[in-house]
C-alpha cells in the first residue's frame, strides 16, 4: 500500500509538472498537427479564444463577430521543452507578418495571437522580437492576455489523423487525405518555407 501510493504521489506529481500555452496560427487543424510532432508535448487541442461569446459554435467562430481566434491549447512537458523554444517554432510555423488571417483562410478567426499569461508575457516577447529580427520584417502577431480556452468539437480534434471519409470536390477521401489537399492548396508550408527556409522545422507537418 505505501509503495502504491508513493507511485499514485509520483504520478500526480509528475501530471502537476505539465504547463499549457494557448497561440492563434490559422486553422487549427494544422496547429495540431504540427505541434503534436514536438519532442516534449504531451497533447494539442483546438479551440477558440479571445472573444466575447461562451462556449462558441466552430460556425459562429468562422462567421465572424464573436472575437474568437481559431487557437491550440499545447500541453507540454517543461523538463523536455520550454515555452520559450515553443514559441519560436511557433512564429517559424506561421507567416506572423499577415494581419489579415493565414495563407488561403482569411479574417478575424484566423488571424495570428500568443495568448500569455503574466509568467509566460517575457518568454512570448522574447520569441517575437527573435522573430522579427530573423525576418528583417514587420511581425503584426500580438501578445495577448490569458484568455478563456473553449475547446471545439471532437470532430475537430485529430482532424489530420482521421480515417472517416468526407465528400470532397474530389470525391469521396479519408478526413486525414482532404486534410493534406487541404493543407497543400491552401500554400500554407510554401509560404513558411518561402519565410523562413531552413529555420521552418514544422513546415510539412
Amino acid at each position: 500500500m505505501i509503495a502504491l501510493g508513493f507511485f499514485a504521489q509520483a504520478k500526480t506529481g509528475h501530471a502537476q509538472q505539465l504547463e499549457t500555452i494557448t497561440v492563434a496560427g490559422g486553422c487549427f487543424w494544422c496547429v495540431e498537427a504540427d505541434f503534436e510532432k514536438v519532442n516534449g508535448v504531451t497533447e494539442a487541442v483546438s479551440g477558440f479564444a479571445g472573444g466575447t461569446i461562451a462556449n462558441p459554435t466552430y460556425r459562429q467562430v468562422v462567421n465572424g463577430g464573436t472575437g474568437h481566434y481559431e487557437v491550440v491549447q499545447i500541453t507540454y512537458d517543461p523538463t523536455k521543452v520550454s515555452a520559450g523554444t515553443l514559441y519560436d517554432l511557433f512564429f517559424r510555423s506561421v507567416d506572423p507578418t499577415d494581419a489579415g488571417g493565414q495563407f488561403c483562410d482569411r479574417g478575424e478567426s484566423y488571424r495570428t495571437a500568443i495568448f500569455a499569461t503574466p509568467n509566460q508575457k517575457s518568454a512570448a516577447e522574447q520569441a517575437k522580437a527573435k522573430a522579427q529580427s530573423d525576418l528583417g520584417q514587420s511581425v503584426v502577431t500580438p501578445i495577448l492576455g490569458a484568455s478563456e480556452f473553449y475547446p471545439a468539437d471532437g470532430y475537430h480534434q485529430d482532424y489530420y489523423k482521421q480515417s472517416g471519409l468526407i465528400l470532397t470536390r474530389f470525391g469521396p477521401k479519408s478526413k486525414a487525405n482532404a486534410y493534406k489537399a487541404y493543407r497543400e492548396a491552401c500554400g500554407r508550408d510554401e509560404r513558411v518555407r518561402q519565410l523562413w527556409g531552413d529555420a521552418a522545422p514544422l513546415a510539412g507537418s
